[in-house]
């Protein structure tokens, strides 16, 4: 997830490492619409499908960010299925979705497309993920992993424990008990199941729990993370050099 380092090396950085997407956040950054359009058209030489997560399940994020040449969103707390559905239709062109028609612009290359081909395409390949974030959201995933056009329910832990009173609580076992009932609901509907874990643990708890997207940390985690363990092993090396001399 990246949500600090939108320059314009970052795609070429992330696909040197062979991931299969990237989620680019509107919601807890500073990134607008304009910033966007640059990260899609930079990410459109890579490998990864770069994703968008959106502020709010609103048409006007839903929409451009896709016109922008987003290959999926992910939209923060949804709690219902109406709410759901009102997110396929902003995603997804006729006749899964409402989705207005600009052809030609970033998302189809600047070219206009055979019509047909590109609707058919685009309504199959997109991408939309749920965030399941509070108790009403795990009360209605089964409903909302059963709406056509949903691919992914995901689990945003932080929020969906502090919602539950239990902020950063993972080992509570009703955390345990409603991470274990999204996956269960993405399993029913055909759907998959996702979790941003922070450390290896985490990874192996979520996998084994049943998750199947695992998005790798954030940028800025990962950054800090990587830099101290160099930083710490370099301040030993060089006291160990003192100490031999």
């Amino acid at each position: 997830m990246v949500w600090e380092f939108s320059t314009r090396g970052i795609a070429k950085i992330l696909d040197s490492v062979d991931l299969d997407f990237v989620l680019f956040d509107m919601e807890h950054s500073c990134i607008e619409i304009e910033r966007v359009a640059d990260l899609m058209a930079w990410s459109k030489a890579g490998r990864f499908a770069p994703m968008v997560r959106v502020p709010t399940g609103q048409y006007h994020f839903l929409a451009r960010v896709m016109d922008a040449g987003a290959l999926g969103v992910m939209i923060p707390n949804v709690e219902t299925p109406e709410h759901a559905k009102a997110i396929v239709n902003a995603v997804k062109f006729a006749p899964m979705g409402h989705r207005g028609v600009g052809l030609g612009s970033a998302h189809t290359d600047y070219v206009a497309p055979n019509p047909h081909e590109y609707f058919k395409e685009i309504n199959e390949s997109s991408v939309v993920i749920c965030q399941i974030e509070s108790p009403t959201g795990v009360a209605n995933v089964e409903a909302i992993a059963a709406t056509p056009g949903v691919d992914i329910v995901w689990v945003g832990h932080y929020d969906l424990s502090q919602s539950m009173g239990i902020p950063g609580e993972f080992d509570d076992p009703r955390f345990i008990d409603a991470i274990q009932r999204v996956v269960a609901a993405a399993r029913t509907h055909g759907k998959r199941a996702g979790i941003q874990p922070g450390t290896v643990k985490q990874a192996e708890a979520w996998m084994k729990t049943g998750f199947n997207v695992i998005s790798w940390g954030a940028d800025s985690a990962v950054y800090r993370s990587a830099l101290l363990e160099s930083v710490n092993w370099v301040r030993a090396a060089a006291h160990r050099d003192a100490q031999s001399r």
